[in-house]
């Protein structure tokens, strides 16, 4: 057996060897088990050999044929890092007309403005810089979401400002769809909400989400198109930081 004391992934140690071991298994938790259920028993445990020999085994493979290491999701347990994911204020749907002219400033921890919802219009940056754009934005008046809350509200189809504290830059930097599962019957799946790089969640219903991965042959269009949701609750309470988070691919 040798170490692995990487900055990314739980200390532990692994075989000599890889064609054996999957260097992407975790221990079992409760969490695992509750969602393998959810998916027919065929499904469940199913390995993949890399061209190299390597075996990796996912928790879940649905029918439709993949990509071994590009076409899948993640989704992440939550519960251990949950007091350090804060959930803010809602966002219009990005591909809607208040969506592409409002440009908001990047919501933190302990901003309390931010948090609430500041954003200038992007066509009143244009009176002033005519190639402003969302990436270069400036000028314009701060609005604050109470003065254009019922307008968001209108647009809304669950998009979220957040903010994650102390993350594992794993599922920041991931190619492919992560999803955070904090509990309760949607899942928080990350985003980039527009050309400005804001980081967004986008809420996901757990049953749309199983029944897409079963009839669904792209990871990426796994609840794409979905109807409007009524806005959830926006913002979660603080918990200790960040040392293991219980993953499983999916």
């Amino acid at each position: 057996m040798i170490s692995k004391c990487g900055p990314r992934i739980m200390h532990h140690w692994a075989h000599f060897g890889r064609r054996n071991c999957d260097p992407w298994w975790e221990n079992e938790t409760p969490w695992h088990r509750e969602w393998k259920n959810r998916f027919p028993e065929e499904c469940r445990e199913r390995s993949h050999v890399a061209p190299d020999g390597e075996i990796h085994r996912a928790d879940i493979k649905t029918p439709s044929r993949e990509t071994f290491y590009e076409n899948l999701v993640w989704v992440v347990d939550g519960s251990v890092f949950k007091q350090n994911f804060d959930v803010y204020h809602e966002l219009p749907a990005p591909e809607s007309e208040l969506g592409q002219d409002l440009v908001w400033e990047k919501a933190e921890r302990h901003m309390h403005g931010t948090i609430g919802g500041m954003c200038v219009r992007l066509s009143e940056c244009r009176l002033e810089n005519p190639e402003a754009t969302k990436a270069r934005a400036w000028g314009g008046t701060w609005l604050f979401m109470h003065e254009i809350r019922q307008q968001v509200i209108d647009s809304y189809r669950g998009h979220h400002q957040y903010n994650w504290v102390r993350p594992r830059r794993t599922w920041l930097d991931a190619t492919c769809p992560v999803y955070i599962d904090l509990g309760g019957d949607f899942m928080a799946r990350l985003e980039t909400y527009d050309e400005s790089g804001l980081p967004c969640i986008y809420w996901v219903c757990k049953r749309k989400f199983v029944c897409d991965v079963m009839a669904t042959a792209d990871a990426r269009a796994v609840a794409a198109g979905v109807l409007p949701i009524p806005p959830l609750p926006t913002e979660r309470s603080l918990q200790h930081s960040i040392a293991v988070e219980s993953v499983r691919k999916i």
